[in-house]
């Protein structure tokens, strides 16, 4: 183990609010503010601190080594079809970042279209297909610069191999449709440096024309908690208008494109769920009203300027993953427990076909499908197996390999199994535990857990390179599928909603105390990881049951959930957490926020925390925050490291090299601190 020294000193300069009558103090307000001198130069001692400790773990290299054979793969992703045309990302070994590919027929030969290596950011540059025109001539594509979420889009001509001028610059996109004789576009578009950044509009742009030129379409006002978002088809076009107030409310209105401009209201103020697209000009919706596990409706023409609903199918036991359209078929995904079952209809809600492929290890993502033909691309995964693409034709269900991402690992000494433990309020909680056939049989390993428990998102089986190089040295890798995500339905998100987060917390420690009861592990010997949502709840367990972890690793957290809301796009999670400006959820909120239940003179668990400064979602201020507060409060002798990078951000798409890197010391720090030895070679 490396000789530690003291952290870096982080001034203090408490601000003290009183909110709902009760006085909240932030030691560390100053470091919200990423551009001022004083947090960059506090940022590169910390940086320094963390180098000094990471650089000098023992079996570094050799970790670098073998984090870099199962990384620098061939892997394909990102497709879009249209016209027997397939449009895909794909990355060759010793490559920093995947280019664009054209495959003309599922037969031809792939051909390279957009190599983001030429762009003048290099290897930080990032490029993905978003949209064929329905001729397949004209491919929009995204642009990206490091982790950040906005982007650029561009226009690429196939045919010549010309990106056009038609251009939207950085910012997010939020609708996009082609006209019909693909000439012009329709789009929503919030721009990075727009002098009203908070004006919601659809327009049409005409190829060749300025923007500035650009007619509006429809107008949804004017106001930082309004998102407009635009479905489109090339006969009508959807305006889907989402209102992040107190509570989240939806409109939606259409406008069709075949006669004079006339916007007709479909639903408005909607507190329901509803997700509409288009199908063969035909309109359909996904909603939970009346329908908790969700239902998938087409909005038919009903006389007056009305439209009826018509529900095609209908709501099952099992919730809705996803559903896609391909060709004449509706193709819907349900997850229940772990299991994933997908099912195949035309498109009046008849059952076509059901996959024959339910299995507990296995997970399986509609990623495209082609508009016209029955023809769909998908990607299965498991624990044990990275991801692979197939091919599949819904008239003969008929399943080709497209690519397999090839890894030097072998996995047939290692196995899953599924327990049940019981958590504080008595609930029966699922949990995967993967490792070894060996470790899998018993006795006490070192372990590592993750889970999400938020947005009625379930954890399915997933290869991760991470776990997997800690597999290979013994690690038991346990994943509780904990409340708050959806594994058994809507009930199973509300549980851990709101007001009841607590349930999905209590849920995780519980995971915790049921590994060392059974003898499975000690804490000194287990680790827990998390990212986004999840590295909340890695947040939350350090700060609530310190003593039962030995290393934590928290990557691009929200931790301060009492000022989450004031940053970046958040409104939308109001109705997740809810937020510090409604008394009740303040008292939920300042009982569990990380940032905020630190407590001085602490022995707090080996820390290292991840963010960068392209992060929109969860924004680095968090991490920031949380390292000085954690270095100022820890008593023990384990340390708080933050990793931070000027261009990493919520997504991950950094570099091949920048991933081998990050993933190293991710390693490098819980074999130091389980103190598992990795030797150089």
């Amino acid at each position: 183990m490396p000789r530690l020294v003291p952290p870096p000193l982080s001034a203090s300069r408490p601000v003290t609010e009183v909110l709902h009558g009760v006085p909240v103090t932030d030691p560390y307000r100053w470091l919200e503010n990423s551009e001022s001198p004083e947090t960059r130069r506090w940022l590169e001692e910390q940086r320094h601190y963390a180098r000094g400790y990471l650089d000098q773990i023992e079996g570094r290299d050799s970790i670098r080594k073998r984090i870099r054979e199962l990384l620098d793969v061939e892997s394909v992703d990102g497709f879009v079809i249209a016209a027997n045309r397939y449009v895909f990302r794909k990355r060759f070994p010793n490559q920093e970042q995947p280019s664009i590919y054209l495959r003309q027929g599922a037969q031809g030969q792939d051909q390279l279209l957009i190599d983001p290596a030429s762009r003048a950011n290099g290897k930080y540059a990032v490029v993905k297909p978003v949209r064929l025109s329905p001729d397949g001539r004209l491919l929009l594509y995204e642009v990206k610069h490091g982790g950040e979420r906005t982007a650029r889009f561009e226009l690429l001509d196939i045919e010549n191999r010309r990106t056009l001028t038609d251009a939207l610059p950085r910012g997010y996109l939020r609708g996009f449709g082609f006209a019909r004789d693909s000439r012009s576009f329709y789009y929503v578009h919030e721009a990075l440096e727009s002098p009203r950044p908070f004006y919601r509009a659809v327009r049409h742009h005409v190829l060749g024309t300025p923007l500035a030129e650009d007619r509006e379409v429809f107008c949804a006002g004017e106001d930082q908690t309004i998102r407009l978002h635009l479905v489109a088809d090339t006969a009508c076009l959807g305006f889907l208008v989402y209102r992040f107030r107190d509570k989240t409310r939806t409109d939606f209105y259409l406008q069709p494109l075949d006669r004079e401009p006339s916007v007709i209201p479909v639903i408005s103020g909607a507190e329901y769920s509803f997700a509409p697209r288009f199908i063969s000009h035909r309109l359909f919706a996904i909603t939970d009203r009346e329908a908790p596990n969700l239902r998938i409706v087409e909005l038919c023409a009903a006389g007056d300027r009305q439209l009826e609903w018509i529900e095609r199918i209908p709501e099952q036991e099992s919730q809705i993953r996803q559903w896609i359209a391909a060709g004449k078929r509706i193709v819907v995904s349900y997850v229940r427990g772990s299991e994933t079952r997908v099912s195949v209809y035309d498109l009046d809600g008849q059952k076509a076909a059901e996959w024959p492929i339910r299995h507990s290890g296995r997970t399986v993502r509609l990623i495209a499908g082609a508009p016209d033909r029955d023809e769909m691309m998908i990607e299965t995964e498991s624990f044990l197996h990275p991801p692979a693409t197939l091919r599949c034709s819904l008239g003969s269900n008929d399943f080709t390999l497209w690519a397999e991402r090839t890894i030097p690992f072998d996995p047939k000494p290692y196995a899953h199994a599924q327990v049940t433990y019981t958590s504080k309020d008595g609930a029966q909680i699922p949990m995967f535990l993967v490792g070894l056939r060996d470790v899998l049989k018993g006795g006490s390993h070192p372990a590592i857990m993750t889970a999400y428990g938020g947005y009625g998102v379930p954890m399915t089986p997933q290869f991760s390179v991470f776990v997997t190089f800690l597999m290979e040295h013994g690690f038991l890798f346990a994943l509780p599928n904990i409340r708050g995500g959806s594994e058994f339905g809507a009930a199973w998100h509300q549980a851990a909603k709101g007001r009841h987060r607590q349930t999905s917390f209590d849920d995780f420690l519980c995971a915790a105390e049921w590994l060392i009861a059974t003898g499975r592990t000690v804490p000194g010997r287990l680790a827990i990881f998390g990212g986004s949502n999840s590295g909340l709840l890695a947040g939350v367990a350090v700060t609530q049951r310190p003593e039962l972890f030995r290393a934590v690793v928290c990557m691009v957290p929200i931790l301060d959930m009492l000022r989450y809301h004031l940053f970046d796009n958040a409104e939308a999670s109001r109705s997740e957490f809810g937020t510090a400006e409604d008394p009740l959820d303040f008292a939920c909120l300042a009982r569990y926020s990380p940032y905020h239940q630190v407590r001085d003179a602490t022995a707090y668990p080996a820390t290292l925390i991840v963010s960068g400064d392209q992060d929109r979602n969860c924004n680095p201020l968090h991490a920031r925050k949380m390292t000085a507060r954690l270095q100022q409060a820890n008593a023990s002798d384990r340390p708080i490291v933050l990793d931070y990078s000027p261009f990493r951000g919520h997504s991950p798409v950094l570099p091949l090299t920048d991933r081998v890197e990050a993933l190293t010391d991710r390693v490098a720090f819980l074999c130091d601190q389980l103190e598992l030895p990795v030797g150089n070679q």
